[in-house]
């Protein structure tokens, strides 16, 4: 199989094992398929930016030029720091995409990434968040009601727990199990708690505990996962070839390394499979 195009962040379909699919440009590349066999990406040196599509020599946040770096609202910081949101002030620099994306409710959840976690995602990206992450459990603990607040909730709740993934630890596949259900029970009451000046302020129905909600277990369709993880890098290594020997998070793993395909959006590969 043979396909070129430049690269979007794989499509996933949570199914009794995660379906996925790379976008390269017009066309879909269903990769549960080529699972064992020999896959070679080739850079040919282009990069164009996924919103403009201007060339640019660098990518940034993912993907773009930097001219719309510095103007997407989708690359401001409170995209990483959602707690400093500042649509409410008149400040953000897409108000419609504000509205579309930050002022919808969002899901604050419990994460087995590589270990527990604290997480925060759009109502409209449960369970994709978690699939992009690598997650092989997760549960919702909180619907709020704007991406503003769920910030605030996760800053309170991450000082107690991590909010990020390691993961050189999410890709050796050796994560150990975590009772989510149990840890949301015994942590609820001490939540609500640290909550309370937060619910006050915003009201009782901005901050709802998700007590119905269960466990999402997810598979990743993985043959054999590295002892040691090391990364492959288009800007160093143009041709990046090896056995497919799986695929976790926005991560396909090779028999010689790893490579974030997300880190990439907006290169130019060609596509190259062989049984």
């Amino acid at each position: 199989m043979k396909a070129s195009g430049h690269i979007r962040k794989m499509k996933t379909v949570l199914e009794d094992v995660v379906q996925y699919h790379l976008p390269l440009d017009d066309q879909r590349i269903s990769l549960n398929q080529h699972l064992g066999q020999k896959i070679t990406m080739t850079h040919n040196g282009n990069i164009h930016c996924i919103n403009c599509g201007r060339k640019t020599n660098k990518s940034f946040s993912q993907g773009y030029c930097f001219p719309c770096m510095r103007s997407l609202a989708r690359c401001d910081s409170c995209i990483i720091k959602p707690e400093l949101c500042h649509y409410h002030e008149g400040t953000c620099r897409e108000p419609q995409w504000g509205e579309e994306n930050c002022m919808q409710a969002h899901i604050v959840y419990l994460a087995n990434t590589s270990g527990i976690k604290v997480g925060i995602t759009r109502g409209s990206q449960v369970p994709t968040r978690w699939m992009d992450q690598g997650a092989v459990a997760a549960l919702p603990i909180f619907k709020v009601s704007n991406r503003l607040l769920s910030g605030k909730v996760e800053v309170l709740l991450k000082q107690n727990m991590s909010d990020k993934t390691n993961w050189c630890t999410m890709l050796k596949g050796n994560i150990e199990p975590v009772d989510l259900l149990n840890f949301r029970d015994q942590e609820m009451t001490g939540w609500m708690e640290q909550l309370a000046p937060v619910i006050k302020q915003a009201g009782k129905q901005s901050v709802l505990a998700c007590e119905e909600q269960q466990v999402t277990t997810i598979n990743y369709p993985v043959n054999k996962y590295p002892e040691k993880v090391t990364s492959f890098n288009f800007d160093k290594t143009p041709q990046v070839s090896g056995l497919l020997n799986g695929i976790k998070g926005q991560y396909l793993i090779l028999d010689g390394g790893v490579i974030n395909m997300r880190k990439f959006a907006g290169y130019e590969i060609e596509l190259e499979t062989k049984p």
